[in-house]
């Protein structure tokens, strides 16, 4: 269960049908691919069966890497193409958020997409999805042969002058501008189309922060709010349906117990399995795994779509 799991509440199982534009990134291919999906599998594997807190999700200082991705995260020291758990002294890629995979699946075939990740730092982490962007949204202007290079950012800021979409994007971009740094394979960078990636931005209720280190430290002081999320999609998931507002209680009582074991993955279980929403399940759910499995799949596209 744990990978699947895992695909569906991260959408890393997109990144099978994600194909990044070979012209703009030469180096990616179905190695690189394989190698970014089974990163966040045995990141996510080893923080379930060594019973970490679940906030070490956004800050362990490990990762599971083989040359080909090491290279890619220009980790030195790492050689052969079997994966071994390592170190990571880089703040920037502690954690969920420094996974190429999860970069990739909220990045466009051809450049970072601002929206796309903030969009699954609110939905995926947070719990909190934004609205559904309006009709006839324009799309982001390319750059014109023999203007001045401007980053995603520059352009992103002139299709926000519009009111009507500024109010859509003011909760997301945020999240998406301090994540910036990483290309669309997740990759470090310092420019963007030839100009200095800035990634000093504004939260709408008058915070600031600036790159993925600062994200780290703004989702743990958000820690309620991750942690919630975390339960409930595990919940949906044991469920094979949607949480409903009479699931609440049960949420709350997870949170709560969990709370005295600093939140390991062995409370939370224990807590949703002995939730009356699970105990109460009807009989068919228990006793048809290939009905459960199209239920879950079902939740999971659901929450995508949300």
């Amino acid at each position: 269960w744990i990978n699947d799991f895992t695909e569906q509440w991260l959408t890393v199982r997109n990144l099978n049908a994600h194909e990044p534009d070979p012209d703009r990134f030469p180096d990616f291919d179905d190695n690189l691919r394989a190698a970014m999906a089974t990163e966040t599998r045995l990141f996510f594997e080893s923080q379930v069966r060594q019973d970490q807190s679940v906030l070490d999700l956004l800050r362990a200082d490990y990762t599971f890497l083989n040359e080909r991705l090491a290279r890619h995260y220009d980790i030195p020291g790492v050689y052969g193409s079997h994966f071994r758990r390592v170190s990571i002294s880089d703040p920037t890629r502690r954690g969920l958020l420094g996974h190429a995979s999860i970069l990739t699946v909220t990045s466009y075939a051809d450049r970072t997409s601002v929206v796309l990740r903030g969009k699954w730092v609110l939905e995926t982490l947070l719990g909190a999805p934004p609205p559904p962007p309006p009709p006839n949204v324009p799309d982001l202007e390319d750059i014109k042969p023999g203007t001045a290079p401007r980053s995603l950012r520059e352009r992103m800021e002139q299709h926000r002058e519009s009111p009507v979409c500024a109010s859509c994007h003011a909760p997301m971009d945020p999240f998406g501008f301090v994540l910036e740094n990483f290309d669309a394979t997740g990759r470090w960078r310092n420019t963007d189309a030839g100009a200095t990636i800035d990634t000093t931005t504004s939260l709408i209720d008058g915070s600031s922060m600036a790159g993925p280190e600062e994200l780290h430290g703004y989702l743990l002081n958000r820690r309620d709010e991750f942690l919630r999320t975390v339960v409930e999609k595990l919940m949906a998931y044991a469920l094979g349906r949607s949480l409903e507002y009479f699931d609440a209680p049960a949420v709350r009582k997870i949170l709560r117990d969990s709370s005295n074991e600093n939140y390991r993955w062995s409370s939370i279980i224990d807590g949703v399995v002995k939730s009356e929403p699970f105990r109460m399940r009807r009989v068919s759910d228990e006793t048809d795994p290939q009905q459960r499995t199209q239920a879950s799949h079902r939740e999971a596209n659901s929450q995508r779509g949300k």
